[in-house]
């Protein structure tokens, strides 16, 4: 089956073209037939870029300027581009059979992926409230997509979805128990779909699966999370209500006292907006270096001296630590520790950092496959190490494809 995936923001959209089977997720088989992203819509400066064996043969990839203005535009540049570059297995719109839709925030309701009736975008509009920021974009998208291509199934995988599994004692807030009863304030988690994927190809990897595992997923990128799977049951994570909790991350400041920001507010005059400006886009390792929120650049910046730079990178390896040792306890021991997301997969010096006070555990990095390993597979702990600790890229689209494959077809969902 060909799943198009689509991942709408306010002013941006991800989509991959993904031939994939039942035997083609068995043997980890399935084909990546084009990618396109489209940049800056709604402005005349929008930008179509596009990747596939076709356009990569000059390993670069595609940069089509084209006016996109709605939702509706930006599909229709998705389509075409697959019919120009995804090859000769692909011959037009009416071979996509399934879309599959990242949704954001799915609330108490959604608990795994389902296949979008009305009564379906009904409750997901309702959980617009949760995620007045992404919510209403992926609805837009999947009006759109609906009815550019009516004869596909469409599928909504959730990034909360996999953290329904958390007990009480993890996603409630020591708030006044009304507040979770009346506006459902609790941790809810987010990228799920990056720790189930990584979670899940782990255990492929060592040929068995999560039922038989306790580890601790690290997505980390401009936005992180860490996540402790027991058996397969997501049962703690650091995002929280919002994605701003937990980790420090590119712009956001994760964990902080409340009161601290109830401080500023007495001396600084900002409304409900510049706050949460402040919150989610001046802080975290933007905020604490003032120079960068690219952790490339933050490294660089370290080893010429920049005292304010070096300070960013160690507490962000602090907070990585922390979370670690914590998850360790929460889980009574863990099997493995894997890193994913950008900083995860290619920062080897960040790796290297969180790992080092982690000897406690049993941790043991090997400096040469740890410095080898950027946006592979591979193990880059020692032999010896008594937990394993991977370096596994994730891949959201993949599973999302995957997952729409399944519920058009009936097939459980692990």
């Amino acid at each position: 089956m060909k799943a198009l995936v689509l991942n709408f923001g306010s002013s941006s959209v991800k989509s991959q073209l993904i031939e994939t089977s039942p035997g083609q997720i068995a043997a980890n088989s399935d084909r990546l037939l084009v990618k396109v992203a489209i940049e800056r819509m709604g402005s005349p400066f929008s930008v179509v870029y596009v990747e596939s064996p076709v356009t990569l043969s000059n390993r670069k990839r595609l940069r089509i300027p084209a006016p996109i203005y709605k939702p509706e535009d930006a599909i229709q540049a998705i389509l075409d581009a697959c019919v120009n570059y995804a090859g000769p297995d692909f011959q037009g719109p009416g071979e996509i059979e399934g879309v599959g839709h990242r949704v954001v925030h799915g609330g108490e309701r959604f608990q795994s992926s389902v296949l979008i009736t009305d009564e379906v975008a009904e409750e997901i509009d309702e959980c617009i409230d949760l995620a007045p920021l992404h919510n209403p974009h992926n609805l837009k998208g999947y009006y759109v997509a609906k009815t550019l291509l009516p004869g596909a199934s469409h599928v909504a995988v959730f990034d909360t979805a996999f953290h329904h599994t958390l007990p009480p004692s993890a996603y409630l807030y020591g708030l006044p128990y009304l507040y979770y009863q009346r506006f459902g304030v609790r941790r809810y988690g987010f990228h799920g779909t990056s720790h189930r994927y990584v979670s899940y190809r782990y255990a492929q990897l060592l040929e068995t699966t999560r039922d038989h595992l306790k580890l601790i997923t690290c997505h980390l990128g401009n936005g992180c999370s860490v996540c402790a799977i027991d058996h397969g049951r997501s049962v703690d994570t650091s995002m929280g209500f919002t994605p701003l909790e937990g980790l420090l991350m590119g712009t956001r400041c994760g964990d902080v006292d409340p009161m601290a920001v109830l401080h500023i507010i007495a001396h600084e005059e900002f409304d409900a907006q510049g706050l949460e400006s402040m919150l989610n886009r001046l802080s975290g390792l933007y905020g604490v270096s003032g120079i960068s929120s690219d952790m490339r650049v933050l490294l660089e910046e370290a080893e010429k001296g920049n005292d304010r730079a070096a300070l960013a990178i160690e507490m962000f390896c602090h907070r990585v630590r922390k979370y670690i040792g914590a998850y360790a306890a929460v889980l009574n021991g863990c099997d493995a520790i894997l890193f994913a997301g950008g900083i995860g997969e290619f920062a080897a010096p960040v790796r290297a950092r969180v790992c080092e006070s982690l000897a406690v555990l049993g941790v043991a990095l090997d400096p040469t496959a740890n410095a080898a390993a950027a946006g592979v597979e591979a193990r880059i702990s020692t032999s010896d190490s008594r937990i394993p600790v991977w370096v596994i890229p994730t891949n959201e689209e993949l599973l999302i494809a995957r997952d729409t494959l399944r519920c058009i077809l009936g097939l459980p969902l692990p």
